[in-house]
């Protein structure tokens, strides 16, 4: 075989390999943000609160840099923030200011996982998930 025809053959099999592993990892998961909110409400047995939402958004968790959720979302959700440290802009976290928000259920996630980890120094529960969706589908632009 040839080089080219090696090479061909070799991205062939690596985009089998990742297609295999997103579709295995459940890659891209379509939903809603009020679908999400059902599920994070249901597992955390217990209604979602917009109040409590919004003051777990606000507090300061004081861990490495004293982060909260509006250091890089900003206190207005409904509108672009920027990263504390990168200075990267960041979309509206509101879904009604950004109808990508909580539209992809492995992309919410990856997001509650990370950020909840940055932001607070442990990952957030089903319930303080549904408390925050909660009060930003309750935002309007």
């Amino acid at each position: 075989m040839s080089a080219t025809g090696c090479a061909r053959s070799a991205w062939v099999w690596a985009a089998v390999l990742v297609a295999g592993s997103a579709w295995g990892q459940g890659a891209s998961k379509p939903t809603t943000p009020a679908a999400l909110l059902a599920e994070y409400t249901a597992q955390a047995g217990q209604p979602a609160s917009a109040e409590r939402g919004q003051k777990l958004y606000t507090t300061n968790f004081g861990k490495e840099f004293g982060w909260s959720c509006a250091s890089c979302h900003g206190s207005t959700p409904t509108k672009s923030g920027r990263h504390e440290v990168t200075e990267k802009a960041i979309k509206p976290l509101a879904p009604a200011a950004n109808a990508a928000r909580f539209s992809d259920r492995s992309q919410a996630e990856f997001y509650f996982k990370l950020n909840c980890q940055d932001v607070m120094g442990r990952a957030c529960t089903a319930a303080e998930k549904a408390d925050v969706l909660s009060w930003l589908i309750s935002l309007k632009p």
